[in-house]
């Protein structure tokens, strides 16, 4: 025998003496996955999970909703309070120019006549055109200011929809071990064992119109029994 050939033999041994604690390991994981499996199909837990998985898209659709309507009118009001602060900045100038020049003309006693009338309802105007717009001012920045809900709505909503999709990904991945079992049709049964490990990364069909995820717990009873669990 020769020293290549005692150095195999020595590897295998050590390979088969080093796999034996993983052979336990997996045969209690085994014997945990049905012990938890069983338990959450006579509690009635497997139903609520999958409900919960399915209403969560939803909530997080509206949420992500919400968050998109109300930047779309922040930006609608900012757009409108930038427009709008120009033309209140143009009347105001033009309305204090104009009041400037009739008190110049009527400051002239020749000038005086029954224009003097007209002059006044205008000048009246023309000063409270000024106080309007001053005050129209102001208003258009409290709105604008008032526009910081958006960035603090909007952040809180991204953390719950951030949380939510986190949570689905967790509820998915127990489903995919614990979904509840659902009939098939004939003919489908064979199938189930040759394609147990690709069918399980799948996950649960919540999208019913999707037909390559499957949610029928069989597989994972399949799976466990071929295992020996």
């Amino acid at each position: 025998m020769t020293g290549e050939t005692l150095q195999q033999q020595a590897l295998q041994a050590e390979l088969i003496q080093a796999s034996a604690p993983n052979d336990d390991m997996l045969s209690r994981i085994g014997h945990v996955t049905r012990m938890l499996h069983d338990s959450l199909q006579g509690l009635g837990l497997d139903k609520i999970l999958e409900q919960v998985a399915q209403d969560i898209p939803d909530a997080r659709d509206r949420l992500a909703y919400v968050a998109r309507m109300t930047e779309q009118a922040a930006e609608r009001v900012l757009n409108a309070t930038d427009a709008a602060i120009p033309l209140q900045d143009e009347l105001a100038s033009g309305a204090t120019a104009l009041q400037q020049r009739w008190k110049a003309v009527l400051a002239e006693p020749s000038l005086k006549s029954e224009y003097n009338l007209a002059a006044d309802e205008t000048l009246a105007f023309l000063a409270m055109t000024g106080k309007h717009t001053a005050e129209t001012k102001a208003l258009l920045m409290d709105i604008m200011m008032a526009q910081d809900f958006q960035d603090l709505t909007g952040q809180v909503i991204k953390k719950i929809t951030g949380l939510a999709q986190d949570l689905e990904k967790q509820l998915v991945q127990v489903l995919v071990d614990f979904s509840p079992a659902k009939p098939k049709k004939d003919g489908e049964a064979n199938k189930v064992e040759s394609n147990d490990a690709a069918l399980l990364m799948n996950g649960p069909q919540i999208d019913p119109t999707v037909a390559d995820v499957v949610a029928s717990q069989e597989q994972v009873d399949d799976l466990l029994d071929s295992l020996g669990f």
